[in-house]
């Protein structure tokens, strides 16, 4: 129940306020993402996130907790996709984070580009369109899409779904609880 991190956020209540999350919460929620995703020791993971947002929790602890590599972006690398290609192939990343608005401008920039190294893309934050899915997807078919969603008040994300091309649904499921969550 220890203090793990304070974090700012509007949340659910539109009213900026500091969010305290104790490790038991982010240790459920790393441990979650391992069991249910796997990473190994030679994956790696691309730190984008501003470290003011709290998918950035994951993108450092999951690596480091099953000893894969953590690989960091440049400064306000996040914001250019034509960057986080070069990125993504000249390193090799395994496992990365969109919000959705990114992921459909890192769309733009995939023709002529692979993503062959990329096993696990996982976006959150924001609706996902089944457009942004059916663009990467089709892309790419040896990738996985999985749509999270969670209050930063909840240690990140509290559900998941995984993504698949062509479905046709009014919009992008938030998914099943996590581990040790109820909705």
């Amino acid at each position: 129940r220890d203090l793990a991190y304070v974090i700012y956020t509007s949340g659910s209540t539109g009213q900026p306020k500091g969010v305290c999350v104790e490790h038991q919460g982010l240790v459920n929620r790393i441990v979650w993402m391992q069991d249910a995703y796997r990473m190994a020791p030679e994956d790696r993971v691309l730190q984008k996130t501003p470290y003011s947002f709290d998918v950035s929790g994951w993108e450092f602890h999951w690596p480091l907790i099953v000893g894969a590599q953590l690989v960091f972006a440049k400064p306000e690398g996040h914001k250019d996709p034509d960057y986080l290609v070069r990125v993504i192939n000249d390193e090799h990343i395994s496992h990365l984070h969109f919000v959705p608005s990114m992921l459909q401008a890192f769309n733009g920039s995939l023709p002529g580009n692979t993503l062959e190294s990329v096993k696990a893309v996982f976006c959150s934050g924001e609706a996902l369109s089944q457009k942004a899915i059916d663009e990467l997807l089709g892309h790419s078919g040896h990738i996985k899409l999985f749509n999270l969603y969670g209050p930063t008040e909840a240690s990140i994300d509290v559900t998941a779904y995984e993504c698949k091309l062509g479905e046709d649904k009014s919009s992008v499921p938030i998914g099943k609880p996590i581990s040790n969550t109820q909705l």
